[in-house]
């Protein structure tokens, strides 16, 4: 068998396996087993990793290539038909939709205030998060999302099915770009197989899904050298949810008005509807920072590792950190500002995951919305990073307490660390000559 027909065999073989552990993983959720789903989409993830080695250097056939994506579309309508197990998120999604459709502002009331007595019902309002305090927390886009999506039905499935297809426009965005740089279109595996994407957005809904449609919409605008598109497209994905809006120095071009200009007109017309709410419009967003620990400093991970070696620095509350943060994130943004050609995909990449690490979210989905920007530079270390992340889940609700999360999260940036280092020392080898790298570029 010569090494052509070996990989693509390798390939279908492992196409296999991920269709059969994701039964698996829908029988483990069907039994409330979720340390033993967890295990099994870690599973999933090296395998995953195996798809990736073989495929992201291209040579698949057109029909091959067709195939590996009717895998993908299999694993996703075989964990849409199943309910959300892993988020209830998606509850409150349709209950925003049902709202906005009666003609009331999401922004101004809690799903338990009386005032929406007439909205409940037996199925989506008891399993509503936070409804006794917690107004939305979600930015217009995601409003609209969430509103278009309820129209189509008013049930979890339809919701589901709403941001798949928005998955799915992001999807062929993603390809088209892909041809675009001359990169191989098989690389759009790394997103379709990915074990991320698939639980958190068929599985769980998460609307996590649109920031895909829009962020790759953007990326290709740059491509396309479509200012005014590109701004509009990034407004939209910091719409969904705001921190997409930390590209937006990787996609600008210097002295270029448009972008900006576009960027304010979006978010400025998308809000139009809200501001009867008054400041009230951007929803829980303070209570949910205060509750993930982001305003007191124990929500970041770093911060809690630093404060471990030196405990005299919790005195000193998150201010040092994020200012540290900043100034790191700022060096990346001006770094970004300069990228010549198509490296404002790699600019793009380093922001998401710098933002995303810095932040250290307690939640996996939030690190779904990094696994596009793989496709255009596959780092081993973005890529273990997105498929550790699954470990948060032995956490319940995300660990109320830092020494809680502090084990699982260690295993997350600890390997994700020493991969940046390893590839930062590679790259540097590799420009100077040092020894066998130099022959094996």
């Amino acid at each position: 068998m010569n090494a052509d027909r070996w990989r693509k065999s390798a390939l279908a073989a492992i196409g296999a396996v991920l269709l059969m552990l994701t039964g698996v993983g829908l029988w483990r959720q069907q039994a409330y087993d979720t340390d033993g789903f967890t295990v099994l989409a870690l599973v999933q993830g090296a395998f995953y990793l195996g798809a990736v080695a073989l495929t992201w250097r291209g040579g698949l056939s057109r029909r091959a290539l067709i195939a590996a994506l009717a895998v993908a579309a299999l694993m996703r309508v075989a964990v849409l038909l199943a309910p959300p197990y892993l988020s209830d998120d998606i509850n409150r999604y349709v209950w925003d939709g049902r709202v906005e459709a009666a003609g009331i502002n999401p922004y101004r009331y809690v799903p338990a205030d009386p005032h929406l007595a007439a909205l409940r019902d037996g199925t989506v309002f008891p399993k509503i998060n936070r409804a006794d305090y917690a107004p939305t927390i979600y930015p217009p886009v995601a409003e609209y999302i969430f509103f278009l999506g309820t129209r189509l039905g008013e049930s979890l499935t339809a919701m589901k099915a709403t941001l798949l297809a928005f998955e799915l426009a992001g999807v062929l965005m993603l390809l088209r770009l892909l041809d675009e740089v001359r990169l191989p279109r098989e690389r759009i595996l790394i997103y379709a197989w990915h074990p991320l994407t698939l639980w958190e957005f068929a599985g769980s809904g998460h609307v996590d899904a649109a920031i895909v449609t829009f962020v790759a919409l953007a990326l290709w605008a740059r491509r396309r050298e479509k200012a005014w598109l590109t701004g509009s497209a990034l407004a939209a994905a910091a719409l969904v949810k705001f921190f997409p809006a930390v590209l937006f120095p990787a996609l600008y071009r210097r002295w270029d008005w448009k972008l900006p200009a576009a960027a304010a007109a979006t978010v400025i017309v998308a809000y139009l509807p809200f501001l009867g709410a008054g400041k009230a419009v951007l929803g829980f967003l303070p209570g949910y920072l205060r509750e993930e620990g982001l305003q007191s400093g124990t929500g970041f991970f770093l911060w809690n590792l630093l404060g471990t070696v030196a405990p005299s620095l919790e005195h000193l509350g998150p201010a040092p950190y994020l200012a540290l943060a900043a100034t790191a994130l700022l060096a990346i943004a001006v770094r970004s500002v300069f990228a010549a050609g198509d490296r404002y995909l790699a600019s793009a990449l380093t922001l998401a995951v710098a933002t995303t690490v810095l932040l250290s979210p307690h939640y996996p989905w939030y690190f779904a919305w990094i696994v596009p920007l793989i496709c255009f530079t596959p780092r081993p270390s973005v890529l273990y990073l997105t498929v550790a992340c699954p470990l948060l889940y032995f956490v319940p609700g995300g660990g109320a307490l830092a020494g809680e999360r502090m084990p699982f999260e260690l295993a997350i940036y600890g390997p994700f660390a020493a991969l940046i280092v390893f590839e930062l020392w590679r790259q540097r080898a590799s420009r100077t000559g040092i020894g066998w790298i130099k022959g094996a570029g």
